[in-house]
């Protein structure tokens, strides 16, 4: 299938526009599909897909607009595969939101969406390069334009995202794992390895194994598990390691198994290795483990960074990954991803964002990096009113405006010592604050850059800005709200890293769309009332 472009949409003496009414035009130029089809689609670069498809001539592929538009207008109306060709087939509106009211046939089929989103993911897993995560992010910087938002203002946020398994139970997840292999082996006629091990791919043996025994059988079940597990791996060892189930199997036995005097039993934690990138369930093997605020969560973290405006905003670059992903590895790696701006610009998160590298970072973005919630502990007021050299090494000068005889910094603690003579520090106002160690004829501070940023910052919090950027800051937290409630984020029909990345970047070009939508309909607001332009 070759890429061709879809520059150019024609009308013709059959376009379904022709068809209706002045009042059904009224109706439809009121509706989403005009803004969709006037500011969205055309935005919609096709040349980033092209890698997609073949160089050579051959039957042209479907538009990749009207497959990325669909996509969207799929989240934003929640809708199924189906429900959106069928709904593309018979609806003006979807039609004419899409350009495609000319077409003598529409150009999505039962497949065409799964077949794009499946290019996509093959792609990123041969080179690393999300298209989809391109595509909205452009989208977005164009809907940011329209909205008039300049991006000085920006606040960045985390959500978990579920990963739609099941719960397992460690016995649950071993015999899973062994029946997976078992399945496999019986389907592609391999039985000769299975001897004693048959009642795996009967459908009706999981119930009876983990749920119709007696509690008091527990332990002998899951020593016939192991025991189980452990004659398939020795059987299959060699020839099967690039089989999914196999590898799976092996995963779940080494993290969960420990062999002693030929026993085998399972890892506790007392037994180390224990952690959260542990197989939760071999449906979806990235999955990983977290706690956050009291709750269990199974899946993945997804980061979001959203430029504010007077009264409006808009998403303009989101992350996703496992839930072990910190927030401040999510913020180093988006100061990493922007390039330095001219003008000076404001990032707000919470506390969980902060780090001295991260603040450096963004200083050197231009950004200033203001956290509304610090975490750890307290640095003294004085910290603050010491000067330091642009490398965090040397002090310069003390409160009181002296210049210290030497100053180095302490590899060990990562704090500065600086040296002054003693009789400047015992006659000094700030001697009570500073609390310098004094021997024969010196005193010597000792100072880290983090403490003296750290007592900026608890110093900055006082202020109307701080106050200011905190009450900005607060929007952001009905992001994840919107994703949960209207977006069904934890319920994703897809499993995986990447496919679920994709899907979530058409969940937050949705959203945008719809916060587009608002801005549009306060424009309208204002121009039937005088009074309010």
């Amino acid at each position: 299938m070759s890429f061709k472009s879809n520059d150019s949409q024609q009308i013709t003496l059959n376009d379904a526009l022709f068809g209706l009414t002045d009042r059904e035009k009224r109706m439809l130029e009121k509706s989403w599909a005009k803004p969709f089809a006037e500011k969205i689609f055309p935005k919609i670069d096709e040349s980033l897909f092209a890698c997609l498809y073949s160089d050579k001539a051959s039957r042209p592929n479907t538009p990749v607009n009207v497959c990325a538009g669909a996509l969207i207008i799929k989240e934003l109306l929640n809708l199924t595969d189906d429900e959106m060709v069928e709904s593309l087939a018979f609806d003006v509106r979807f039609q004419y939101a899409l350009h495609t009211t000319s077409f003598e046939e529409q150009p999505l089929s039962d497949k065409t969406l799964s077949r794009f989103r499946k290019r996509c993911y093959t792609y990123e897993l041969a080179t690393g390069i999300d298209l989809i995560y391109e595509t909205i992010t452009g989208l977005s910087g164009e809907m940011a334009k329209i909205m008039k938002i300049n991006g000085q203002i920006q606040r960045m946020d985390s959500l978990m995202v579920a990963s739609n398994i099941k719960r397992l139970s460690r016995m649950e997840l071993l015999y899973t794992c062994v029946s997976d292999l078992v399945v496999y082996l019986h389907k592609n006629n391999e039985d000769d390895k299975l001897e004693g091990l048959e009642h795996y791919y009967n459908p009706d043996d999981y119930n009876k194994v983990i749920y119709r025994q007696r509690k008091e059988d527990y332990d002998q079940r899951l020593q016939t598990i192991l025991s189980d597990a452990d004659s398939l791996i020795k059987k299959c060892n060699g020839g099967y390691d690039d089989v999914p189930e196999y590898q799976l199997l092996v995963r779940a036995f080494s993290e969960q198994v420990v062999r002693e005097d030929d026993a085998l039993r399972l890892k506790t934690k007392e037994d180390g290795s224990m952690n959260s990138s542990m197989l939760q369930n071999p449906s979806d093997p990235e999955a990983t483990y977290r706690e956050k605020a009291g709750k269990q969560h199974r899946g993945y973290v997804a980061n979001v960074t959203e430029s504010v405006g007077e009264g409006k905003s808009i998403i303009t670059d989101y992350q996703f990954d496992a839930n072990t992903h910190s927030d401040s590895d999510f913020l180093k790696e988006h100061l990493e991803s922007v390039e330095r701006i001219p003008g000076r610009n404001t990032l707000v998160t919470d506390g969980a964002y902060s780090s001295e590298a991260n603040r450096q970072l963004a200083d050197d973005k231009n950004i200033d990096l203001v956290t509304t919630d610090l975490l750890g502990r307290d640095a003294r007021d004085i910290c603050a009113e010491f000067q330091f050299s642009e490398d965090g090494t040397r002090i310069l000068l003390c409160p009181a405006g002296n210049q210290p005889k030497s100053s180095s910094i302490v590899k060990s603690t990562g704090k500065v010592r600086a040296s002054f003579p003693k009789n400047k520090c015992e006659n000094c106002p700030y001697k009570d604050q500073c609390r310098p160690k004094t021997s024969n004829k010196t005193s010597a501070v000792y100072i880290s850059k983090g403490s003296h940023e750290r007592a900026k910052a608890q110093r900055f919090t006082g202020t109307w800005q701080f106050k200011f950027l905190s009450k900005v800051r607060n929007g952001v937290e009905t992001i994840p709200s919107t994703l949960r409630r209207k977006y069904n984020i934890d319920t994703m029909p897809v499993r995986g890293r990447i496919r679920m990345k994709h899907l979530f970047g058409f969940k937050i070009g949705a959203l945008n769309f719809r916060k587009l939508l608002k801005y549009l309909g306060s424009l309208e607001k204002c121009a039937l009332n005088p009074e309010i332009a």
